[in-house]
């Protein structure tokens, strides 16, 4: 039951990340543009550079945070890692090695009807 539910799960954020990988990928190209006209702006001597580089970089910023909503598509990305991550983990089996018959009551039955 757990497998299905992590697949159903990995599919959910599959499709969310599908629907988000171009606003994600415009995303990414804006802050990267952004990073660029900011080493532009500072590398500037100028004033009337460093007006246009703002004018430049409030346009990209602009474009930035009109797809902010792609974070839900790192977020499934996350998720999806989370997932993965969760399916290949081999369940952790406790043995307990103590002679008290009363914790080990499987152990002792199965014993006496030998």
């Amino acid at each position: 039951m757990k497998k299905f539910l992590l697949f159903v799960g990995g599919l959910i954020a599959f499709f969310v990340l599908l629907a988000n990988i171009g606003p994600m990928i415009i995303l990414g190209l804006s802050l990267w543009l952004l990073y660029i006209v900011f080493k532009k702006f500072v590398a500037t001597d100028s004033t009337g550079a460093k007006v246009g580089w703002i004018v430049v970089g409030l346009l990209v910023l602009s474009i930035s945070l009109s797809n902010i909503y792609a974070i839900i598509g790192v977020a499934a990305v996350y998720v999806l890692y989370l997932i993965m991550k969760s399916w290949k983990e081999e369940p952790v089996v406790h043995t307990v090695n103590d002679d008290d018959p009363f914790t080990n009551f499987e152990r002792e039955w199965a014993d006496l009807h030998q």
